[in-house]
């Protein structure tokens, strides 16, 4: 039966046959805020609409084929406290995988993938949001590859000591020497390095020392929002060379320009009531919606991300995006891509705008397995060349 809108039920035949491989849920963060990890108090089996934006039959609707999850911790968390946390994420993503293996299945491969479409499943892969999360220990690194962590974004919001973020002033002008020696064993293992949330200066340190393809796992372009946690046009036009994939987020903040300025508002209030202004805890929500009853909120929807897309394919090619929402991570959404049941509003949009299967199917599903096994390939020709390195940002970095 015809749904009436134009294009959206093209939009969910094609997702069907090519669902989205989305880069970036923090669903487990959420888990982790609202019921520490009590999965009996949130089922994802049933509607969790709102209480998350994710949960099996949403993600169903959304045509949702892999996710990334993120095992991602706060950067108030430092040390041995972060590296704990992260370990609680990881295994938060192992019960669900446990509780729902009709549904979601762990994937540690792009053959994993592909094996999981093929079964009519989730495929659930997890990345770890920060390099705080290895509190400078290469061997931690390793330890989270060896439970399942398939990128590690190097950054989140503040820096460290080997690498600066984005939205924090710069140290040391990119990547430390240390930060490059992450990177280099990060290939050698088959990690994705994820460029999300890292100073652009970072962005190009990496792309300088990494010999596989890197990814950003939610970031849209800078060029239609100006903000520091979006990719430059240099930045984007140096993936083809290094085979990458920037993959768009749909935080509004991120890709509305009169959204900044809202949401930095929005956040102070937060802070004021003595919450993170990352908090969705209900007290943090109840918080934010009295704000937007009192200060209307600029609302993005599936056409601004549309335009982020149209740009990045223009930029960088159409074999080097993808999509990568951060559900769960963020505390508005844009109108029609409220939560991960939203995809086929957008790929109706794209569709309205011309864009071929062929192109959408590299968007949805190809060009993130391909980059997976871009990685593994890589890690592969480097393991016999050199060891596990031992090196340490002390010895490094003086």
């Amino acid at each position: 039966m015809s749904t009436g809108l134009p294009h959206l039920d093209e939009a969910r035949a094609l997702l069907a046959r090519h669902p989205v491989a989305d880069g970036h849920n923090d669903l487990p963060w959420a888990l982790r805020e609202k019921v520490r990890y009590d999965l009996d108090r949130c089922d994802l089996a049933g509607d969790l609409r709102g209480r998350t934006h994710t949960d099996i039959p949403r993600l169903r609707a959304g045509g949702v084929g892999a996710q990334f999850w993120s095992v991602y911790v706060r950067t108030d968390l430092a040390g041995d406290e972060a590296v704990s946390a992260t370990l609680e994420q990881i295994d938060c993503v192992d019960q669900m995988l446990a509780r729902h293996p009709l549904d979601l299945v762990p994937a540690l491969t792009a053959d994993d993938m592909e094996a999981a479409r093929a079964e009519g499943r989730i495929a659930s892969l997890k990345g770890a949001e920060g390099g705080h999360s290895i509190n400078e220990s290469l061997a931690t690194l390793r330890a989270l590859y060896a439970l399942g962590v398939r990128y590690m974004t190097l950054t989140h919001n503040d820096n460290l000591a080997w690498a600066d973020s984005a939205t924090d002033e710069p140290n040391v002008g990119g990547l430390s020497p240390f930060g490059h020696e992450v990177v280099r064993e990060m290939n050698r293992i088959g990690m994705l390095v994820d460029l999300s949330h890292v100073a652009a200066s970072t962005m190009r340190d990496a792309l300088s020392t990494s010999v596989a393809p890197v990814i950003f796992s939610h970031s849209s372009a800078r060029a239609i929002c100006d903000h520091p946690r979006n990719i430059p046009d240099d930045v984007l036009a140096l993936l083809p060379g290094n085979g990458g994939v920037a993959m768009a987020t749909f935080v509004p903040k991120f890709i509305l320009p009169a959204a900044v300025s809202w949401t930095q508002a929005a956040d102070d209030n937060l802070r004021a009531h003595g919450l993170h202004h990352l908090d969705t805890s209900p007290k943090a929500m109840e918080l934010h919606e009295a704000f937007e009853a009192a200060h209307p909120r600029p609302v993005a929807t599936a056409a601004t991300v549309a335009d982020h897309l149209d740009h990045m394919r223009e930029v960088a090619g159409v074999d080097h995006i993808g999509l990568g929402g951060d559900f769960d991570g963020t505390a508005f959404t844009p109108s029609g891509l409220d939560d991960v049941s939203g995809y086929p509003n957008l790929v109706a949009e794209l569709l309205s705008r011309g864009w071929s299967s062929a192109d959408l199917a590299k968007l949805t599903w190809s060009n993130a397995v391909r980059v997976l096994r871009d990685a593994e390939s890589v890690s592969r020709e480097l393991r016999p060349l050199r060891g596990p390195s031992n090196a340490t940002r002390a010895a490094l970095d003086t």
